[in-house]
């Protein structure tokens, strides 16, 4: 069997399904930061184990998780509030547990990001993601857009994990991307980043997390980023095939960069 480890901070509109598609674990965990909404009555009703703490950072706090539960079986799934794991994906990964080599150290799987009701098969960026992990064996660095280092190596999963990033609606999206864009901002300033990113490493290391650090190293470097990035979505990634849905994700993933750009140039002046 897989224990389970869900994040929240007021999830109560999205924890339900959540906990619903992973019903089949006797061992789920959550880990909330001092909810004021019923996410930790869902979670209890629900059977969960509930688990809380204070939130400081995305790295420290998912790191604590990890350390701090003592979980029933030695693979742990990480879904998000806002994702789902397809029944299909569900079945893969109850059966790879009790057949995995014993250095296999975690499991990627590709993401399905929805807007609309439509899957951004073209917008979506960052389309792969670890999710099913040994604990002692993973460790989220960065402080926001965390990053998950694994040590050993990192097998594929082959069925999807749906994820619905506006579940919640436009604004929620863009009040946590408010956030995100401060935090991104500070690193930026606090130069917490990437200090030497290689192009070579960013367009062919066969590990797809290290390319997208070394990525996003770079595109931190590069003037216009907000117009780059727009550009790159929808004529070089094909978010306009995804129709109205994708040119959303796209304006607000511009939007998003825009943000941190302005935010960084306020910081370097003494700003707020």
């Amino acid at each position: 069997m897989i224990s389970v480890l869900i994040l929240t901070r007021n999830e109560q509109r999205d924890l339900p399904d959540c906990l619903a598609s992973v019903s089949w674990s006797d061992d789920i965990h959550v880990f909330d930061s001092h909810s004021t909404d019923n996410t930790v009555e869902i979670a209890k009703a629900a059977g969960a184990q509930v688990h809380t703490r204070t939130f400081d950072d995305y790295a420290t706090h998912r790191n604590a998780a990890l350390t701090s539960i003592k979980f029933k079986h030695p693979w742990v799934f990480l879904p998000d509030a806002d994702e789902r794991p397809t029944a299909d994906l569900s079945r893969e990964m109850q059966q790879i547990a009790l057949a995995a080599p014993d250095q296999t150290a975690a499991f990627r799987v590709r993401r399905r990001d929805f807007l609309f009701d439509t899957w951004l098969q073209h917008a979506q960026i960052s389309p792969f993601y670890i999710r099913l992990v040994r604990p002692e064996r993973a460790r989220y660095t960065r402080a926001i857009n965390e990053v998950l280092e694994i040590n050993g190596p990192v097998a594929q999963l082959s069925y999807p994990l749906d994820h619905f990033p506006f579940s919640k609606g436009i604004a929620r999206w863009v009040e946590k991307h408010n956030l995100y864009s401060t935090m991104e901002a500070e690193l930026i300033v606090r130069n917490q980043g990437l200090q030497d990113p290689s192009l070579v490493t960013a367009l062919r290391d066969p590990d797809f997390h290290t390319r997208r650090l070394h990525q996003k190293a770079i595109f931190y470097r590069l003037p216009g980023r907000p117009l780059i990035k727009w550009l790159y979505m929808v004529f070089l990634r094909g978010a306009i095939l995804d129709g109205a849905a994708g040119l959303t994700y796209a304006t607000l993933q511009a939007f998003y960069e825009y943000l941190i750009v302005l935010k960084t140039k306020e910081l370097r002046r003494g700003g707020a």
